[in-house]
């Protein structure tokens, strides 16, 4: 049997210079009764992940247009970079504006152009596709790139625009599902292929930007009668289809309206969420339950009411979250703005929020905030195909997440958000060395207060 192999250790703390910084590997230790335990069996596999990553927004592409030719490239690097940055690799766009846009625009913008004669998505030429394009040869891999509509085009809706809220006009529920499909075939032409859709964006929120209301029962008949029809028609049939895209609080109801009719939930991959509102992280747990047969994925989050310039409970919140999510069957974690200006816009209505990397005044720099570091901890380390494994602490304030990359080596992420640092024992089972299944690794680590770190085992070779 070969010896216990040192395991690497990555840290980002408050109090410190440390930013997803590698600290001196930790050795084998011996086993003690002292301290608290964390406990990985790497035997104990659960769900697959499709990846991490953030959101193309037209804000976020006009932003990077305006940065120095140097900072445009360190941001395509910091974020898909597979080796020297975060490596994304599932990122969501909109269709048609969205809050994050310069303005209100639809790709079809002609009153009862029922036939698309009229679609174009030379607006995505400007800015939106550049960014795509250069992220798509940044990261030297395939992205998923998952679509989400924030409003139809004003003339399909009940109340005349794309903002307000309002509803689709039935006898544009066809026109509308085959906008889907042409977006999809214009994105492709430009080398941008689509993996997946959303429905529709917080479906059960009147907002002063693009927005639409869907109930669940028109959600539901939307799918089965209009939208997974036509995409098979266009033989998409395997573009995802993502129900609901809204917060964790409805989403048990939302997806049994759906899930119980079985010609809608043949079309239907999985169920998006957001964070927005309270946390509701057992309400993932009970959609999986249900429906084991069905997705989770989480489509958006992002700290609201301005930029918040170098807080530090960014990061936290970041982390919790995709903590809490991953350990309940969520098997992709999409974060929202790649990039926003330093007053954490633009947005046409002012609805201005913070992204993990602000640009500076002026756009003369790019400003790392604490979840761009915090987020790096999991898709740095995590790989799209990597299994979630059993993972447990005996103390609460050691949270954690486990996974198996694809090549055998075995990440544990484990966050302190105490003010005090934490020794802990690190007990990893079922980690595979040279000669087969090694007996359980230990090791002895400590957390300092506010902080997180990722500890990496590498596979045997």
């Amino acid at each position: 049997m070969t010896s216990q192999t040192p395991l690497r250790c990555f840290l980002t703390a408050q109090h410190s210079a440390e930013r997803l910084t590698e600290q001196a590997p930790l050795g084998a230790a011996e086993s003690t009764s002292e301290l608290p335990r964390l406990w990985v069996d790497a035997r104990r596999r659960f769900q697959t992940l499709e990846g991490f990553g953030g959101a193309f927004t037209e804000a976020a592409a006009h932003t990077w247009q305006q940065l120095s030719p140097s900072d445009r490239a360190k941001l395509l690097r910091d974020y898909f970079d597979p080796d020297d940055g975060h490596g994304y690799q599932l990122c969501r766009v909109h269709m048609n504006s969205c809050d994050f846009a310069l303005g209100n625009y639809a790709h079809v913008e002609t009153p009862g152009d029922t036939e698309l004669a009229g679609f174009s998505i030379e607006r995505d030429r400007q800015a939106l596709l550049p960014f795509i394009q250069a992220a798509l040869a940044t990261a030297a891999q395939p992205i998923k790139l998952l679509v989400s509509p924030w409003s139809p085009p004003a003339w399909m809706k009940s109340n005349g625009q794309m903002n307000q809220g309002g509803q689709l006009l039935p006898q544009y529920a066809g026109a509308w599902a085959r906008c889907f499909v042409r977006f999809i075939e214009a994105y492709a032409a430009e080398g941008v292929p689509v993996w997946g859709v959303t429905v529709q964006n917080e479906p059960a929120a009147t907002q002063r930007w693009d927005s639409c209301i869907y109930s669940a029962e028109q959600e539901r008949d939307f799918v089965r009668d209009h939208l997974g029809p036509e995409l098979e028609r266009a033989g998409l049939g395997q573009i995802k289809i993502v129900i609901w895209d809204h917060n964790r609080d409805l989403m048990v109801e939302r997806a049994g309206v759906v899930y119980a009719d079985a010609q809608a939930a043949r079309y239907v991959w999985g169920c998006g969420f957001h964070w927005y509102g309270e946390d509701h992280f057992e309400h993932m747990q009970l959609v999986h339950d249900a429906w084991p047969d069905k997705a989770l994925l989480f489509t958006e989050g992002c700290q609201e009411g301005g930029p918040h310039h170098g807080e530090w409970a960014l990061g936290e919140r970041y982390a919790r979250s995709i903590i809490n999510d991953l350990n309940r069957w969520t098997v992709g974690w999409i974060d929202w703005n790649l990039l926003l200006d330093d007053s954490g816009g633009p947005n046409h209505v002012g609805n201005l929020c913070s992204a993990p990397i602000l640009a500076g005044p002026d756009h003369s720099a790019l400003l790392h905030q604490s979840s761009y570091f915090y987020i790096g901890h999991f898709a740095r380390f995590i790989r799209a195909g990597a299994q979630r494994v059993l993972c447990a602490a005996t103390l609460q304030a050691l949270e954690c997440t486990a996974f198996v990359n694809p090549d055998g080596s075995v990440v544990t992420v484990v966050m302190n958000r105490s003010d005090a640092a934490l020794r802990f024992e690190l007990v990893l089972n079922g980690v595979k060395d040279a000669d087969g299944v090694a007996p359980a690794l230990r090791y002895s680590a400590e957390l300092p207060a506010r902080s997180i770190a990722s500890y990496l085992q590498t596979a045997a070779k």
